[in-house]
């Protein structure tokens, strides 16, 4: 039988070749060094038609046209992307295979687990930031709750007995979920799926309570109303989802958003990642790739070298281990 992704296109195993086919994709690619001579694999680390997964596909399209070689989607899913990561930092560092790392791979699980089987910031070198992502409330349509402070109210009036879903243990759904926990002052138990649309499939079934989940893996049930939407966690409205509030409307200076990036094993040329990164930026710039983003509650992360997005990881590092502390969660 054959698979499809989240955007219909089918899929082979847990590949996908984006753009049709092996043949190869209009560029210069023979006239930048060499680089790439062959398809690119990306490994993205979650399962295929997760919000991570569609995300990672919205950068690749535009990014192999101006490469030159079509990208071949790998999904590793499991362990909160470090099953993924181990595989792409293992790889050989000539370029031809990247990971798609996100704040979870490269800033939250460092924090959560105490043994990584790879090294975030020695075993990878960050090649480009791809967007930013906005996380939103939602609840199953039949929560006694029409607004965060109802929800809210709800919640303290029911200790302990309102589910609340995530795509894992140590996701960002999770530590944004417990970040709300202590900053509403409830108790709410967590649910953790094998990803996020498991999670979501159940809400919009009435099967959990609540979640609070990126907007591009919530997106789907969303556009079909079968859950209600609460608020969102940027600190101002977004345009993409009018008349939603912010948490921080209630919750005053409440924050959160998620982001994600390509990164390229350690040892990987300059001028490889210099290449890669001029390509990823132009491509999340692209006005149509900015108008898919932005549908999806998304904004591609500001123009920077491959220096500057290294720095944000780094600052990244620090701010999701504090909050990982803060909200007592661990994987043993």
């Amino acid at each position: 039988m054959t698979m499809h992704d989240a955007d219909g296109a089918p899929m082979i195993g847990r590949r996908l070749l984006l753009g049709g086919g092996l043949a190869l994709l209009a560029g210069g690619a023979r006239a930048q060094g060499g680089y790439p001579d062959r398809p690119v694999r990306l490994i993205v680390p979650f399962l295929a038609g997760g919000g991570g997964d569609t995300l990672a596909r919205l950068a690749a399209q535009p990014a192999q046209a101006r490469l030159g070689q079509p990208f071949v989607i790998e999904n590793r899913p499991g362990a909160g992307g470090n099953i993924g990561a181990e595989a792409a930092a293992r790889a050989t560092a000539d370029g031809h295979t990247l990971l798609y790392g996100t704040n979870g791979t490269h800033a939250i699980n460092e924090a959560l687990y105490p043994r990584l089987p790879f090294r975030p910031q020695e075993d990878f070198i960050p090649v480009a930031g791809l967007s930013r992502i906005v996380l939103v409330v939602v609840v199953r349509r039949d929560l006694p709750a029409a607004t965060l402070p109802q929800l809210i109210a709800h919640l303290r009036a029911n200790p302990g007995k309102v589910s609340y879903g995530s795509a894992g243990n140590g996701t960002t759904g999770h530590i944004a979920s417990e970040m709300f926990r202590v900053a509403a002052g409830v108790d709410i138990v967590h649910v953790p799926y094998r990803g996020n649309a498991a999670a979501m499939t159940d809400l919009a079934a009435g099967r959990l309570d609540m979640a609070i989940e990126l907007i591009p893996a919530a997106f789907p049930v969303m556009q079909n109303a079968s859950v209600r939407t609460l608020a969102v966690t940027s600190l101002q409205p977004l345009e993409s989802q009018p008349g939603v509030p912010t948490v921080a409307s209630v919750l005053p200076g409440f924050e959160v958003s998620a982001w994600d990036g390509i990164f390229a094993p350690a040892g990987t040329p300059d001028g490889i990642v210099q290449r890669l990164n001029r390509a990823f930026v132009d491509a999340m710039h692209d006005p149509e790739t900015v108008s898919r983003l932005a549908a999806r509650g998304a904004e591609p992360a500001p123009r920077q070298t491959p220096a500057q997005f290294a720095a944000f990881v780094a600052r990244e590092r620090v701010r999701w281990g504090e909050a990982v502390r803060a909200s007592g969660a661990r994987m043993d």
